[in-house]
This record gives structure tokens, sequence and C-alpha cells, in this order.
């Protein structure tokens, strides 16, 4: 496995692990609804697992085509010329630093338990595992798709499983935020 693949499987593990310890916190903390009107952490962690099954559909759309077409390419020069910018995704980890209309899909439909949200977002988190595996020597960077989202442009398969984490991870700190008000800090 490249170093590449190494770090985002790294990030989107330890970005879940946080995420994870939100199902534990008491539930007066999880269903509390901010003064703004915002979302309870129990229905920002339910639109995390929504978020992660549109995205994962693109990614898994991505590792397929990218598998295609490693026969038709130069895989050790793709590498060789290729740069993976954190800084180009760091306002997806920043909780309100860029305006976005959410569609209404990713809304949380509270129809879920905590217990059935826990658990797709541990699947999901084994998906994006399964497919970095699957992508071990840098065949991520064979297909690209267009994300929309703070005009990020296209991205590679790689890219869209660290966009997912840096997702969680804006989400780890609105639910920070909560717990703030909630305790009068």
């Amino acid at each position: 496995m490249i170093p590449l693949v190494k770090n985002i499987q790294s990030w989107l593990l330890n970005t879940f692990q946080e995420v994870d310890m939100w199902f534990n916190q008491d539930k007066e903390l999880r269903i509390y609804r901010p003064q703004n009107g915002g979302w309870t952490i129990d229905e920002i962690l339910e639109h995390i697992t929504l978020t992660n099954h549109y995205l994962l559909i693109l990614i898994e759309k991505g590792k397929r085509k990218a598998l295609k077409k490693v026969s038709e390419v130069d895989l050790q020069s793709m590498l060789r010329n290729y740069t993976f910018s954190l800084e180009k995704f760091e306002n997806i980890g920043r909780h309100q630093s860029f305006v976005w209309v959410r569609p209404k899909h990713m809304e949380p439909q509270r129809n879920k338990n905590l217990l059935e949200v826990r658990q797709i977002m541990k699947n999901q988190v084994q998906q994006c595992v399964d497919v970095l595996q699957s992508l071990p020597n840098g065949e991520g960077l064979l297909y690209k798709t267009t994300m929309s989202v703070d005009n990020l442009g296209k991205l590679n398969v790689y890219e869209y499983i660290y966009f997912l984490a840096q997702h969680a991870r804006r989400h780890v700190e609105q639910m920070a935020k909560n717990k703030r008000e909630f305790l009068n800090e």
C-alpha cells in the first residue's frame, strides 16, 4: 500500500473514531437543540451517514472505473507527478466555513435509532477501508468525478474518501459547539 493510501486510511479512521465517541454522550446532550435551531447531535450523526451514503455511491463507481483503466496508463508516472493537497480540503473540515445548501435527501429523517445509525456508520467506514485496500497502488488516481461543494472541481477516488472524512470532521466541530452551548461554556 502506497503512503498516500495509508495516510488517507489513517485520516479516515482517526476522524471516525472521534465521531464514534459522540454516540456515547448522555442522551440529554445528544438531543439538545442549539439556540439557533440547528441540529441535535443525534441528527448530526444521522446526517453524516446520509451524506456518506451518497458519497459512497460515487466512490464505488470511481473505484470500478479506475480499476478498468489500470492497463491503459503508466501508473508510476502518474504517481510521480501527483501531489495531494490537504489545503484544498481545509474548508470542508471547518463548520460554517462556506455557504452550501445541502440536498433535502441528506437531511436527518429521524427514522432510525442511535444503534442503527452507529452500525450504518461503522459499515460505511469499513466500506471506505475496503475501497482503499482495493486501490493500494495509486489506482484511485485514474478516475475523477466533479465535486461542486466549495468549488472543489474534479476529485479522484482518494480525494473523495478524504472529503468524506473532512465532512465528518466538520460535524465533530458542530457537535462540540452544541456541547459547549449545552454546558453554558
